[in-house]
This record gives C-alpha cells, structure tokens and sequence, in this order.
C-alpha cells in the first residue's frame, strides 16, 4: 500500500531526504522513528502528494504520488503536526465541511462523522466550537477528520501526543482494529513504547536516510544481540554454569541466579529445562529479559555516529 523507492527531496544545497526506501505491505503499520528534523515529515508531505520528490518515486494505495496526486489524496488520511482547525466552527459543521470537501452524501456523512466522534468519545462535544477543546479533544478531532472518508491508507504525525493515557489508549486500540480491516498505517512517534506495541515494522531515519528497517525481532538481534533469559534457582548455583554451556551463552551470574544469550529460547528452554531436572536443581524462575525499542534506537543511532553516517543495509 505504500511505496517508496530511493525517494529524494532537496531543498536548494540542503538535501532533506536522502533515498529514502520503503515497503509497507496492505493492513500492516510501519513506525518511522528520529528525531526532529531527521526528514520524517517531508517524507510524509511527499507521500501525499504535497512536496514533489527531488529524485526517486513513490507509490500510494497503487497510486503514482506525482502523477496521480488527486487519487493519492483520496486514499489517505493524515494527521499532522499542525491540526489547522478552525476554531470558531462547531465540531459537527467543521466535520460536515470536510465532508463536503471529500464529495461525500450528506447522509453518508453525517453518519460516519457521529460513529467517529462516538468512537472516540466526543459526542458530548459535537455542538461545541473547536476554540472549547483541549488539546486531547483537537487532537482526536484531527484524527476524526483524517478518518471521515474512510481512507485506506492513515499517515499520522504524534497520534498521541497530547492526550491523557485513557484517550491515548482509546487510540491505540482504534489503530489496532482498523489494522484487522487491512487499513495501513505509518506512524511518526517519539514514544517508543508506543511503537513497539502497534508497529510490525519499525524505520530509523537520521540525517534523511533511513539507517535500520526491519521487524523488531530483527532489530533486536542485528543491533543489541540475541534474546536474554534469566534463570533463578533454590540454593547456589554450585557451577551450574559450567554445566550448561553446551545450551546457552552464559552472560552473568550471582549467587543463585544467572542471565544467558540464545538464538531461540523457545527451543532451548525445555531442553534446559529437563537439564536441570537432571542435576537436581531446584528451579524457581525462567524469565525473559525484555528487549526494549529504546535500547534499539539508541544503539542504532550510536552505531551510525561510530561508522560516520554509512548507511546500514536494510533488512528484508
């Protein structure tokens, strides 16, 4: 549903995105993290036909984003940065504008302006004038809007940012069932932990370039190493240690407690498992450590800075 091949823009000598290729398959949700000013969202205006690409191409919902700008804005939505809404209509007229806009029936889109505004818990708000919200109450009408002519394709800038952790959730959650109706998002967050429960791929981009591109299982292994098990026994360990590693990657021990690296634990672990059993030893707890996309990001950003800006070889 979106593509991006070696898309480019410059603006005069500054070159804002540099070859930027992306692959984001119909119901799944691409995060694109960085930090400010990194190009994530000239990418975006490009990919919606609002910024022509310097060099490259891109394609959205099958769409050409440069020859077909028209139809590529028809199937996404799109919230931005900077809402632009108008404060002095009513929530119902600002809606049934763009409605308008959209050429949607008036029935049709009364209906679906209510259901979202329902959805999202601001029916109680329809006849108030937008200058009344808070800035959770702009930010949620503005994903509404983004919403209102049933896109495909939702690109969203910060879809939580704003918003208490109750509405955050109710986002979130929205997110996640219209990804079973194979909408497609790409979301630009700096709330990692947010990424890492929506995204089934996650993009770094730095500097304009895109510098990791994968699953977060993959990023994990590629950049802070293979999964890690914490293993917790009744008494000391007594050279338990020694006695495993022929299954595992011992990285640390104390008393009666050890960590370890291994490709799959999902394997490994029952076999480790009736190992124990084996040496009569009392087993309290078998653990994973969590990986976090924090220490990813950071990893990521610090190799980048170490080899002097090469580009990492995307994963497929």
């Amino acid at each position: 549903m979106i593509e991006a091949h070696e898309l480019t823009k410059d603006f005069d000598d500054f070159r804002a995105v540099d070859a930027v290729t992306l692959d984001v398959p119909a119901g799944s949700v691409l995060a694109v993290l960085g930090p400010n000013g990194a190009g994530k969202t000239t990418t975006v205006r490009m990919l919606t036909s609002i910024l022509q690409p310097s060099a490259g191409w891109a394609k959205v919902a099958g769409y050409n984003v440069t020859k077909y700008p028209e139809a590529v804005r028809a199937s996404v939505g799109v919230l931005t940065e900077q809402h632009g809404l108008y404060e002095r209509m009513k929530a119902i007229e600002y809606l049934d504008f763009f409605g308008q806009v959209y050429r949607i029936p008036a029935s049709v889109r009364r209906q679906r302006a209510y259901d979202l505004m329902e959805r999202f818990g601001l029916t109680f708000a329809l006849d108030k004038q937008l200058g009344e919200y808070s800035k959770g109450m702009k930010q949620k009408l503005a994903l509404v809007r983004a919403m209102l002519h049933d896109p495909p394709v939702l690109l969203l800038d910060e879809p939580t940012s704003a918003m208490d952790p109750q509405s955050a959730k109710l986002v979130r959650d929205a997110i996640i069932e219209l990804q079973r109706d194979k909408r497609t998002f790409l979301i630009t967050t700096h709330n990692l932990a947010e990424a890492q429960a929506l995204a089934d791929r996650i993009a770094i981009i730095r500097g304009g370039r895109i510098i990791a591109n994968g699953r977060f299982e993959e990023l994990a292994r590629q950049f802070v190493g293979e999964p890690v098990v914490e293993l917790k026994t009744h008494g000391e360990l007594n050279g338990l240690a020694h006695e495993i590693e022929d299954l595992v990657q011992v990285e640390e021990s104390g008393a009666n407690w050890l960590r370890y690296r291994v490709p799959d634990p999902t394997v490994t672990n029952p076999i480790l498992v009736r190992r124990l059993v084996e040496l009569g030893v009392e087993l309290v707890e078998l653990s994973s450590i969590t990986q976090t996309l924090e220490e990813i990001y950071l990893q990521v950003v610090k190799e980048d800075e170490i080899h002097g800006g090469a580009v990492h070889e995307h994963l497929r």
